[in-house]
């Protein structure tokens, strides 16, 4: 029973840190290496905002998710725009702005366990004979509701059937009249928001260290290439696959394999399947 709590929990955190990679990367084909460190920008905004201003929690989370979508709506405009189509300098241009981030608020200070954020609703329960975390059980709830969100979104919004049909056909979209650089900046921007609300879900779990932006970038990463790095479903699929993978290992051997496991979960699909498992990228005898 514990296994499989802390297993789904466990990939329900999975997910919410890889969902606005994968929806940046399916609808524009952006890779947002700055994925993770604007994870860990949001929770320290949401902190600043709580503890140095005195907002209310709700009001300094919600403004926390749109100061860091401005942010990516607006890296879009003025960075990526002029990088469309050159894959590597998107890398090396994403991933320097991580760095930058993350790096300033090092040497800001901004880690220890003076920073934390509260959780929405202290307390435990008691599951089958397992205690388990109010907190916890709030972020399989907001997860949950997040993946409904988005379902809806792109199937019943006019903005969310472009972004599919950007992401399925852009010269077709591009025919009837939908803007590329408008629907990636929105899909970059959403993104954006969502790796805040994945931070926002589950740091409350634990102190805020400056590391874990590049933490959850590979874990992102992991996720997106497990199940697909252009699918949604892919990425939920990938999330259960490593999440029970890493508690397993945490279970049976030791916790320092967690790390292990998801490079070689990585490593293994590269080679037998490099599209993912429910990617659509071509393979390579496809290819030739």
């Amino acid at each position: 029973m514990e296994i499989i709590i802390y297993g789904i929990t466990n990939s329900i955190s999975l997910a919410l840190m890889a969902i606005g990679f994968s929806l940046t990367f399916g609808i524009s084909g952006l890779p947002n290496f700055a994925h993770g460190a604007f994870y860990l920008l949001g929770g320290i905004l949401t902190w600043i905002f709580l503890n140095q201003l005195g907002i209310p929690y709700l009001v300094a989370a919600l403004l926390s998710i749109l100061a860091i979508g401005a942010f990516g709506f607006f890296l879009y405009w003025g960075l990526m725009l002029r990088l469309r189509g050159l894959a590597i300098n998107e890398v090396i241009a994403t991933l320097a702005v991580a760095i930058v981030i993350i790096e300033v608020l090092r040497w800001m200070g901004f880690s220890g366990f003076s920073y934390v954020l509260p959780p929405f609703i202290r307390g435990s329960v008691n599951i089958g004979g397992v205690w388990v975390d109010n907190q916890r059980i709030v972020m399989v709830g907001i997860g949950a509701a997040l993946i409904v969100v988005l379902y809806l979104f792109t199937r019943r919004t006019k903005t969310g059937l472009s972004f599919r049909a950007i992401a399925q056909n852009e010269r077709t979209a591009i025919a009837v009249g939908i803007d590329p650089d408008w629907t990636a900046a929105l899909s970059l921007a959403m993104g954006s928001g969502l790796a805040v609300v994945a931070g926002l879900a589950i740091l409350p779990l634990g102190a805020i260290d400056t590391e874990m932006g590049y933490d959850i970038l590979l874990y992102a990463l992991a996720v997106g290439i497990i199940g697909g790095l252009e699918s949604l479903p892919g990425a939920l699929l990938g999330s259960f696959i490593l999440g029970f993978s890493q508690i397993l290992v945490a279970t049976f051997l030791r916790a320092q394999w967690q790390t292990v496991v998801t490079l070689a979960a990585i490593v293994i699909i590269l080679a037998i399947k490099p599209s993912g498992l429910l990617g659509k990228y071509k393979e390579l005898e496809e290819r030739v």
